[in-house]
């Protein structure tokens, strides 16, 4: 079983966080600065760039995929199985992307899923546009998206330790977070307005165009190539990471939190065009605005977490994010005033990403590097794989139960796992501190 012993980056890490100091006589562009210093380095900067472009992009693939499918079969099964597909390569292959991470430059990677993805948005803008697709060409195109994400997502956040000096890492980790978080305020905001405009085929294509930018991105950047790795056998290198995770007690609390909370918490986005178009009577920039509000809570909860981890024990962030996440859906299930459900969810957005976000920072701060793609890559299998569970299962239940109560079933579980993280508190808090302490030493 391997020790997690940290190098002298990761021992950083832990003990720093990006954070703004009170009373410091600075503008507010120098208090950014300073909150993230990732954004000094040009490399991060094109980087950054990029990937929200990208992003964007990518949610209004999803958010135009659901919209789609529902035209086609009004079948909230259906749009549950799309997105499952979507997912599903990730429950068996992110753990074999990992060790691709740890093996190959990350670099050539992002290059290779990239341009891959561009090539899928494009194809399924095309059908669509030409009205000769069809439900189960939208379930390949998803499945095929799903591959190249099992290898996409763990090159993608392993990726910027190696662009960003180590004083510049937490804040580089903090700025992942939001600059996901931000495209699903922006992303499906524009995916409504795309759709009525040009429909959903248009907004496919213009998720392949937005690829372009992280592209140029990667080209433009000067990365020094990583000293000459060991050849790693896949499925002991998949064993190596397991064990090292689950030995960790932090990093093994906080994957398990990850399953449970991707199964019960993520699946009631599946449902968002049904909930849109039956219970508030919304089109598809309706349904725009509704991911919007629990994006702009979501992207709320980064900047929390970027500004106050370091006064904040994790825990209180884990717990508290998801028992506001679970009072908030439990509300949202019963209302059918917009205002309202708008703003229960920015709340469940805020909360559900206050956990999320939390465990992700936590995590990457104190894997060591030679294992950091594997590591991410078991988070990634929680946080992305475990999610066709949810949106079938899901899908299912709205069908044979009603939709409030396949959102009920799963913030009363998300409450109930909490308690069992709060019986757990102490021992997360204490092992947490004796981490820091060693950095310190």
């Amino acid at each position: 079983m391997i020790n997690p012993k940290r190098s002298s980056e990761e021992e950083y890490v832990v003990s720093e966080s990006p954070e703004i100091s009170v009373g410091e006589n600075t503008s507010w562009i120098k208090q950014v600065s300073l909150a993230f210093p990732a954004l000094q380095n040009k490399n991060y900067k094109a980087y950054f760039s990029g990937q929200m472009v990208s992003l964007i992009g990518t949610w209004l693939q999803i958010v135009s995929q659901g919209w789609l499918v529902l035209q086609l079969t009004n079948s909230a099964l259906q749009i549950g199985i799309i997105a499952a597909l979507s997912t599903l390569p990730s429950l068996f292959l992110t753990l074999f992307g990992g060790v691709i991470v740890d093996q190959f430059p990350k670099r050539k990677i992002l290059l290779a899923t990239q341009t891959a993805s561009m090539i899928l948005a494009f194809t399924l803008g095309i059908l669509t546009l030409s009205g000769l697709v069809t439900v189960w060409m939208i379930g390949i195109t998803a499945f095929l998206l799903g591959i190249v994400t099992a290898i996409d997502s763990p090159a993608r956040q392993a990726f910027v330790s190696e662009i960003v000096t180590k004083e510049q890492l937490p804040s580089a980790i903090a700025l992942n977070s939001g600059i996901f978080n931000a495209a699903r305020v922006l992303g499906p905001s524009v995916a409504g307005l795309l759709i009525a405009l040009i429909g959903a085929g248009g907004a496919f294509l213009v998720n392949g165009l937005s690829y372009i930018a992280v592209l140029l991105a990667l080209l433009w950047m000067k990365v020094e190539l990583p000293t000459e790795r060991k050849k790693l056998h896949a499925i002991e290198a998949i064993k190596e990471g397991i064990s090292y995770s689950f030995a960790h007690p932090i990093i093994r609390t906080l994957i398990i939190f990850t399953g449970v909370s991707s199964i019960f918490g993520w699946s009631y986005t599946t449902l968002m065009p049904l909930i849109a178009q039956g219970t508030f009577h919304l089109g598809a920039a309706g349904l725009g605005y509704m991911y919007a509000a629990s994006g702009l809570g979501s992207l709320l909860a980064t900047i929390l977490i970027a500004t106050f981890s370091k006064k904040i024990s994790p825990e209180i962030f884990i717990l508290g994010g998801s028992i506001l996440f679970a009072i908030s859906l439990i509300l949202f299930s019963y209302t059918s005033h917009l205002l309202i459900g708008l703003i229960l969810l920015f709340l469940t957005g805020l909360g559900l990403l206050s956990q999320f976000a939390m465990m992700n920072t936590v995590i990457q701060s104190l894997v060591i590097s030679e294992m950091r793609g594997r590591v991410i890559s078991i988070y990634i299998l929680m946080f992305i794989g475990l999610t066709p569970v949810g949106n079938i299962g899901a899908g299912w239940m709205a069908e044979h139960l009603g939709i409030g109560v396949t959102m009920r079933t799963g913030a009363i579980v998300i409450l109930i796992f909490s308690t069992v993280i709060l019986y757990y508190r102490n021992k997360i808090r204490a092992a947490y501190r004796i981490y820091k302490k060693k950095t310190e030493l």
